[in-house]
């Protein structure tokens, strides 16, 4: 699974794919209802590639966590975030057994399922090539090319 141009935008609900970088932020599209949004550069943004989830051992990074739900799936979708703290937690320890309990929140496990399932139910969560391809295909089908605007003439007086 290829997490590199997934993102998580701080105050705004899902994931978003990278579509544009322009000279004042990005453009990137919803994953769940494919509208476009701008985003300036302050906005508190992440990589969902550069996320990692602690366990007693280090820190793990989400792609693998992630692969680990989808092995256990067989690539199929997760518990819903929805369910209650027990039974969320009891569920992530069969996935990772060494996350660190005390600094690995219960809404931390909500967003990374939800995430998971965001991912799954796109056709995200597959081996590693098939990955890329789909997230190839679907970011070259909706990109179009950007017309610099054309300076505007002087008109004489």
């Amino acid at each position: 699974m290829n997490l590199e141009k997934i993102l998580a935008i701080s105050g705004k609900p899902g994931l978003y794919v990278l579509k544009v970088q322009t000279r004042t932020g990005f453009v990137a599209e919803s994953l769940a209802d494919g509208k476009k949004i701008t985003v300036n550069l302050k906005s508190n943004v992440s990589l969902l590639s550069e996320i990692s989830v602690y366990t007693y051992d280090g820190e793990k990074p989400l792609k693998e966590v992630m692969s680990s739900i989808a092995e256990k799936e067989n690539n199929g979708a997760a518990i819903s975030h929805k369910e209650d703290n027990a039974a969320l937690t009891a569920y992530f320890k069969e996935v990772l057994p060494t996350y660190d309990e005390e600094r690995v929140y219960a809404s931390d496990i909500k967003k990374i399922l939800n995430w998971y399932n965001t991912l799954q139910a796109k056709g995200l969560i597959v081996e590693e090539t098939a990955a890329e391809e789909v997230v190839e295909a679907a970011v070259t089908e909706t990109e179009a090319p950007v017309e610099k605007p054309k300076k505007a003439k002087k008109i004489a007086e």
